[in-house]
Formats: C-alpha cells, sequence, structure tokens
C-alpha cells in the first residue's frame, strides 16, 4: 500500500509541475499514466467499469466543476482552480490522492477558498480518532467551513475502490 501510495504521489508531483496556463488537461493526465506505468502500476480510474468506462488515468476538475472531470484538449488558463485526483494500482493495492491548486495568479477569493479547504482537511484529519465516528469529521469540517463563509456540498460524500476488474 506505501508504495502505491509512492508512485500515486510521484505522477501527482509531475502533474502539479506542469500547472501553469496553455496546459492541455490531457497532457497532465498523459504525464500521470507515464509515471504509474514507469514503476509497473495501473492507472485505477482508467476504464472504470459503468455503463460509460472512465477515460482517463486523472480526473480534472476545473473551477466550478465539483469532481470526476475528464481531461481533454482544454487549456488552463490563467486564474483557474484546478483539482487533480489520481489513483494508482500497484501489486494488489491502491493509493489514491487529490490536490487542488491555482493556475499562475488567482484571485484572493480563490487563494481563500483553497487556504480554507486545506485548513479544513487538518480539522478533519485532527477528529479522526479512535471512538469517533465519520460525522464527528464531518461535523468538525462543516463547522469550520460554514463559519468561514463557504459551504460543504452534500451530494457527494464517501469513497469506495474496486480493484477486482484491474
Amino acid at each position: 500500500m506505501r508504495q502505491a501510495g509512492r508512485v500515486n504521489a510521484e505522477a501527482l508531483t509531475v502533474v502539479r509541475e506542469m500547472i501553469r496556463p496553455g496546459v492541455p488537461t490531457a497532457d497532465l493526465d498523459a504525464a500521470a499514466e507515464e509515471v504509474i506505468r514507469k514503476y509497473g502500476g495501473t492507472p485505477i480510474f482508467k476504464g472504470y467499469p459503468g455503463p460509460y468506462p472512465f477515460p482517463a488515468t486523472l480526473c480534472v476538475s476545473i473551477n466550478e466543476e465539483l469532481v470526476h472531470g475528464f481531461p481533454s484538449k482544454r487549456r488552463l488558463k490563467e486564474g483557474d482552480i484546478v483539482s487533480v485526483d489520481c489513483g494508482t494500482l500497484l501489486e494488489g493495492f491502491v493509493g489514491d490522492s487529490a490536490f487542488t491548486a491555482g493556475v499562475g495568479e488567482i484571485s484572493a477569493q480563490a487563494r481563500r477558498l483553497l487556504e480554507v479547504t486545506e485548513r479544513s482537511l487538518y480539522i478533519g484529519i485532527e477528529k479522526m480518532r479512535a471512538g469517533n465516528r465519520t460525522g464527528d469529521i464531518s461535523a468538525a469540517i462543516q463547522t469550520y467551513v460554514e463559519g468561514e463563509g463557504f459551504y460543504v456540498t452534500r451530494e457527494y460524500t464517501g469513497h469506495g475502490c474496486r480493484a477486482e476488474y484491474a
């Protein structure tokens, strides 16, 4: 599991370094897949089963796109906020992580959003203790985020992982 996480982190590091105005999101996707395959891994999202199998290694969501955006010829623009999610299957284990970054110079409001969401992550981690429930974690995050004038999306919650098809 640790090695899958390390490969996934390396793929995201390469992608983060590429983020700048003018870069097509498909280029980010290709770079992440190259790193994963270099280590003998499989991009866990690519081909994820469903009526329309997921077509890419990364989920790349720009600005108001909530989650699971498809990489494409679309180019990043100055001031965008881009979220990148990546999953790696390696030797039967999955590493899955994401980050959100600004593209070039971003607005003060966008910068504040990134700061609040990052702080909310650490608030959630602080609540991950024996005896606490997932509701304790989400309540702490929601209280903080709403106290900062933002809101938590309620339609997309939880997380799963299926590796048997890979």
